[in-house]
């Protein structure tokens, strides 16, 4: 009777640790895979590329991990940042002929884009929470407004950034230190931090505890609200952020920036194992999550195994797929 009790507990031990490092199995596993496919997929010059360009959405799933931790969700992070690199490209070329071309105008620039993020954080979660509209409608909308914003201050076109600023500006993406880019020290920074403040500080327990309960949450003296409203403002913030880091990359801002980069996001949040109804989050989840997306990504490209076009449906279905399986762990359990 003993060996029996103790081995129910021992079983169910082993499958949630699998369910914890089942992202990281299937990292490894997408490594190897490449690895075999392409002999330059190792290569340092291909690593530091998928890694660099897998920065921009890792910098706001990061941000995208708290606010699904809470139990909300944000659609409109690919249009917001759009929109943020429009105001800023706008704000830094205006100011040429008032402070001339030079680092002060990059530093205003990316002043200009944190408070946009902000705002524009800061705004959805207000609606949410205080005027109380469903995330889902909120972040629908302003998806939209974001996106006809940036199309309507292009005119239909493209805004592009002063070619003298873009020789200055042109470092913070493709320089570095010690062979590492800016934007991958930046993310790797940002996901610390956040690994830190999601496992422990207050906040990131808060978010925890609204997004498992909130009707619990309220009645453990949580201010629920403003909780709500700072994760919106947080993954603002790092979305202007991730603009910073991106606009360097091509020195330009349209309609097309940022599509599909609210699903990369949330996609990478699932997948690193963080519920989609809220309650656990877990950063270093979402940071393998975008790696793996990446590596899906550039392995397609690499191996030329289907068009890149279709990596929106492989996204697409990773998403549906990685709801379904949360859904069987929690019947389950």
């Amino acid at each position: 009777m003993t060996d029996i009790t103790t081995s129910a507990p021992q079983a169910q031990k082993r499958k949630l640790n699998f369910h914890l490092l089942g992202p990281l199995f299937a990292l490894i596993a997408l490594i190897i895979l490449g690895a075999c496919l392409n002999s330059n997929f190792l290569s340092y010059g291909n690593v530091t590329n998928v890694l660099a360009r897998s920065a921009f959405i890792g910098i706001i799933a990061v941000g995208m991990t708290f606010v699904i931790t809470s139990g909300g969700i944000d659609l409109s992070v690919g249009s917001m940042a759009a929109f943020i690199a429009g105001v800023m490209i706008l704000s830094m070329n205006s100011l040429i002929p008032i402070m001339g071309v030079g680092v002060p105008v990059i530093i205003m620039g990316m002043l200009i884009a944190a408070i946009s993020g902000f705002a524009a954080g800061w705004l959805n979660g207000f609606l949410i929470a205080k005027v109380r509209i469903e995330a889902f409608i909120v972040t629908l909308g302003t998806m939209g407004i974001y996106r006809s914003l940036v199309t309507w201050l292009a005119d239909g076109g493209t805004l592009s950034l002063s070619f003298d600023l873009r020789g200055i500006y042109r470092p913070v993406y493709y320089d570095g230190i010690f062979g590492i880019s800016w934007p991958i020290i930046v993310f790797a920074a940002v996901a610390i931090i956040g690994e830190i403040t999601m496992r422990h500080t207050r906040f990131g327990r808060h978010c925890s505890a609204i997004g498992a309960n909130q009707q619990v949450a309220v009645y453990s003296a949580i201010k629920v609200n403003r909780v709500r409203i700072a994760t919106y403002a947080l993954l603002g913030v790092l979305v202007g952020l991730a603009t910073i880091m991106y606009v360097p990359r091509l020195g330009s801002a349209s309609g097309s920036t940022g599509v599909l980069w609210e699903l990369e996001a949330i996609a990478a949040v699932i997948i690193g194992g963080t519920a989609l109804k809220g309650g656990t989050g877990r950063v270093w989840g979402t940071v393998i999550g975008v790696l793996i997306l990446s590596l899906i990504d550039n392995i397609l490209n690499l191996a030329s195994i289907v068009s890149p076009y279709l990596n929106g449906t492989i996204q697409g279905v990773i998403v549906i797929l990685a709801v379904v399986l949360q859904r069987e762990k929690k019947t389950a359990d």
